[in-house]
């Protein structure tokens, strides 16, 4: 095994080497020039050996955001594209700063009241194909929330605030939270009943040992836990077998860095029951997040032979407890962690820790570690807005949904968030979007969803997303109607959910960049469709008719 991982290493530097040097025989297509240097962020390998590098970029030294690439080369190494978030080149006419990092920083710090501005960092913002050098700060709140921290960009020689965007994504959007209290709705969520065969472990004969025990959870019953056992009575709560995967205790702590995780509390158990099904024992969210944290690691592994969030053998890895009145849940993308909230005592009143919530978030941190979809633009409440935000939602809902239906196929749906409690019965669903009336989501795309709400705006790629895998019309899966309608009328044949999650997934690790939007996306889900199946193929066919059925095809983009 140690020299098949050697012949791995080699084979895949030599990839990395055979892309860079197409990039720059094709500098034309790539956009790379003399003052460019490019590192390699991951290399993957198709069954039919078609080989995709993904490359950020420096220009003169400074690492530019927004410039990223992935070359695409055949079996035998011969260039066959490029896929880059920005058309044109980069271009300055020096990186030297007018602004020094500290006066950066204060310019930051001004777009979070009260709050701390990190290490200033040179860039050359790319993001919109316009070359600005700047300074990337992160910033973060007084009062440590999540929500209102923001990595902000200022431009190095004026001072002027290009970007503010958030560091956390939390699973729900300022715009439903607002929306909810303005309606004074309390979100009632109903706790799980049933049960799973529990397995038990045997006893270990040294220490720290693999155990399995039970845990009692709130919305997903008696579950399976995966644990270590470290003495004849003591047991934690982290999965050795995936990547030591675990789950700690924040204890209301609000910390905002890469500690949140490890200054967190482990864990432990005397008998490796964990939790009640009740808010009374503070492990029974515990138990709930362990659940949804395997349950998703072993949906990418199992679905795509992905080896963990970032595709590295590690498990992910969250706190419970996270703060005092934080009504959400969030990817951390600065610890790799996962952050649950208890509730905020009025709205939410317990901890959002449902499986399709954490299978949610811990696709942005896969996505994160990808495409990077970023949003284009975020307002003065920290509402994100524009197409590859929403593509970002939508795609996290789409494989969030798919870990509920690999976890339990009879029981898995196209409902977003439908344990929330709410009054309308789920956050968002896939079928016919706009039947939320929450976040207002989309069925279809228009002209004005290149600057929608991207939760709004996630309806467009989700819809046809299911239309792929279900075709429209009125369908029943586990006991839900849906009834998918298509712009233009069309009838729609789904191909299964299976081929669609594959033929998504393949488009966002080898065909979408930072940038994509919708239309962008159609392109690469055609061509992840003919990677798989071949462009002659119904399969690829589907895929053009469920864009066409959303209003997305070739004539109409922008």
């Amino acid at each position: 095994t140690t020299d098949a991982s050697a012949a791995g290493r080699t084979a895949a530097a030599a990839t990395v080497e055979a892309a860079r040097t197409a990039a720059f025989a094709h500098a034309a297509a790539t956009g790379v020039g003399s003052q460019t240097r490019l590192t390699a962020v991951d290399v993957m390998t198709d069954q039919d050996g078609k080989r995709h590098v993904r490359f950020t970029q420096t220009y003169r030294g400074v690492p530019v955001v927004g410039g990223d690439l992935v070359v695409h080369l055949s079996a035998g190494s011969t260039y066959l594209g490029v896929t880059r978030a920005a058309a044109k080149a980069v271009s300055l006419p020096s990186t030297a700063a007018e602004l020094t990092r500290r006066q950066a920083e204060q310019h930051a710090v001004a777009q979070v009241p009260g709050g701390q501005a990190g290490a200033a960092r040179l860039v050359v913002d790319h993001a919109a194909g316009r070359s600005t050098l700047a300074y990337e700060i992160g910033v973060t709140a007084a009062d440590g929330s999540p929500d209102a921290a923001r990595t902000v960009l200022v431009d190095a020689n004026t001072g002027a605030v290009l970007r503010s965007t958030p560091t956390v994504d939390g699973f729900l959007s300022q715009r439903v939270v607002a929306r909810l209290q303005q309606r004074g709705e309390t979100a009632r969520p109903k706790a799980a009943g049933g049960s799973v065969l529990v397995r038990r472990s045997g006893k270990a004969a040294t220490y720290p040992a693999p155990a399995v025990g039970k845990g009692l959870s709130l919305f997903s019953g008696t579950v399976t836990l995966n644990t270590t056992q470290t003495a004849a009575r003591s047991y934690q709560l982290k999965d050795t077998t995936r990547g030591n995967a675990e789950i700690r205790d924040a204890k209301h702590a609000t910390r905002e860095d890469a500690k949140i995780f490890t200054s967190a509390s482990a864990l432990t158990d005397a008998d490796d029951t964990w939790g009640d099904g009740t808010t009374k024992d503070t492990a029974t969210a515990a138990v709930d997040a362990s659940h949804g944290l395997t349950a998703t690691f072993d949906f990418y592994k199992k679905t795509f032979d992905r080896d963990g969030i970032q595709n590295d053998g590690a498990g992910p890895k969250g706190v419970v407890h996270w703060g005092t009145d934080y009504g959400n849940a969030a990817w951390y993308d600065t610890c790799h962690c996962m952050i649950y909230g208890d509730g905020d005592g009025d709205t939410f009143t317990k901890p959002l820790v449902q499986l399709d919530v954490t299978g949610h978030e811990l696709t942005h941190g896969v996505v994160a570690a990808t495409a990077g979809l970023e949003p284009t633009r975020i307002d003065s409440r920290g509402n994100q807005y524009g197409e590859p935000g929403a593509l970002n939602e939508s795609l996290a809902d789409i494989f969030g949904s798919a870990t509920e239906f690999a976890t339990d196929p009879t029981t898995g749906n196209y409902l977003m968030g439908e344990q929330l409690g709410l009054d309308q019965g789920f956050l968002r669903r896939m079928d016919k979007p706009s039947l939320d009336k929450l976040e207002g989501t989309v069925d279809y795309w228009s002209t004005s969803t290149v600057d929608a709400e991207v939760h709004a705006g996630s309806g467009v790629s989700s819809h046809a997303f299911y239309l792929l895998a279900e075709g429209s019309g009125r369908k029943t899966v586990n006991g839900v109607a849906y009834d998918s309608p298509t712009y233009d009328g069309s009838a729609v044949q789904g191909i299964g959910r299976d081929k669609a999650l594959r033929i998504f997934y393949q488009a966002l690790t080898r065909y979408m960049v930072s940038t994509t939007d919708f239309h962008a996306a159609r392109e690469a889900t055609l061509k992840a469709a003919g990677d798989l199946y071949g462009t002659t193929s119904t399969e690829y066919a589907a895929v053009d008719k469920a864009w066409a059925a959303v209003n997305v095809t070739a004539a109409d983009q922008p």
